[in-house]
């Protein structure tokens, strides 16, 4: 995998700092984390992505008007999910790699591969 720039959409400061750590070790250099989703928009607008991990629900939004954002723009990304099952999805988003809450450093290797299939 070529990417070294990524941006994590995350409500729980907790949860983005564990996911921060585990791309840390799977070989990414810069993580960047929003917590809401004007952050989010603001951060894609300023810098470059090589892609992002979207938690699916943000509180009180959902992250999938994002997500189609990130898809016009031809920012690869997947969500994140405490649930595994992706049928509640809108129908375009239901074939988005989902990474499964809580995740370690393998999940996190398999989720990358299924987002970056042949790298």
């Amino acid at each position: 995998m070529n990417a070294t720039r990524v941006l994590v959409l995350e409500d729980s400061l907790i949860i983005a700092m564990e996911a921060e750590d585990i791309l840390r070790a799977v070989g990414l250099e810069t993580i960047d984390i929003a917590n809401s989703l004007d952050q989010a928009m603001e951060a894609v607008s300023a810098e470059t992505y090589d892609f992002a991990l979207l938690d699916v629900n943000l509180g009180e939004s959902m992250s999938f008007g994002f997500a189609r954002h990130l898809k016009e723009r031809s920012i690869p990304f997947g969500f994140v999910s405490g649930y595994s099952d992706t049928t509640d999805f809108p129908a375009d988003l239901q074939q988005v790699p989902l990474l499964v809450k809580p995740f370690d450093e393998g999940a996190m290797r398999d989720f990358l591969a299924k987002l970056f299939p042949g790298e």
